[in-house]
């Protein structure tokens, strides 16, 4: 479940907790997270290392190391990191890994569903990763209204899974898209070249409005997930139509529809957003 923003809010608070510490010891008990490579990628190949920065790709979350190497992170579907100061106990019901910098600080990947992923990323590697696995950042600013008609151009497929697909745009996950169609007035299995100047317009405001305002509210809360301290998120209290099958829209109050669109649960308002 955590998309951009709940990334972004755990990145925030891992950057001044963890620059220029270092990797004391790294305990991995969950030999699937760091799959094809073995654990000792990690348990021989971070302790000593020290970090320069924590960064974020789209879902992913970067923190590069000295030796020009960076520890990707992906937290997929459940997943969860935890900092924790010196002192207190680890209590993490889903621990696969572990590790323990050199002020006795602690920071756990918790995960129920065993999807996330960890691995050692050489930075002379980096562009080849990413190529083609993640496309232009939403909050930076390089994504511009111009940008993301040129990416919807002659697209003859549904708007919603356009957006989805991360080659496309990075970071956008199931609820930000309802969302973001929602506040842009565009349905969902709109095919995505035929929006209109204005409604590519709206639908770029609405996007980075809708990633902007869950990042200040720490993420959404919703099933496993928590902050980089345990801590709730508000999001889930500022939702206008995902999650809301049944109930009245807020700007019309028409009822709030639910079906499924290129394999996810599609939340969207019949009368704001005309079907195509």
């Amino acid at each position: 479940m955590p998309e951009l923003p709940e990334v972004e809010t755990i990145r925030r608070q891992l950057a001044p907790r963890l620059a220029g510490r270092v990797f004391d010891r790294v305990e991995v008990h969950d030999a699937k997270l760091t799959a094809p490579e073995p654990p000792e990628a990690l348990t021989v190949g971070l302790p000593g290392r020290r970090v320069r920065s924590v960064e974020r790709r789209g879902k992913y979350l970067l923190i590069a190391v000295d030796a020009d190497e960076t520890l990707v992170l992906h937290l997929r579907m459940t997943g969860r990191i935890h900092w924790r100061p010196a002192g207190e106990a680890v209590d993490e019901r889903f621990l696969r890994a572990l590790f323990v910098l050199d002020d006795g600080s602690t920071m756990t990947f918790g995960d129920a569903r065993r999807f996330g992923t960890a691995l050692m990323l050489p930075d002379a590697d980096a562009d080849g990763y990413w190529r083609g696995r993640v496309g232009v950042e939403p909050l930076s600013p390089r994504f511009t209204g111009r940008r993301l008609a040129e990416l919807l151009r002659g697209r003859r497929g549904p708007i919603k899974p356009l957006l989805l697909n991360q080659g496309v745009v990075a970071g956008l996950g199931n609820m930000y898209v309802d969302e973001a169609l929602f506040a842009a007035g565009v349905h969902p299995l709109r095919v995505a070249g035929s929006l209109d100047d204005a409604e590519v317009r709206r639908l770029h405001r609405a996007i980075r409005d809708r990633l902007k305002v869950a990042v200040a509210s720490g993420g959404a809360s919703i099933d496993s997930y928590r902050d980089g301290l345990g801590e709730r998120g508000s999001m889930q209290d500022l939702l206008r139509v995902h999650l809301h099958e049944g109930e009245r829209c807020p700007r019309c109050r028409d009822t709030i529809l639910k079906d499924t669109v290129g394999g996810r649960g599609t939340y969207w308002c019949p009368s704001c957003q005309e079907a195509p």
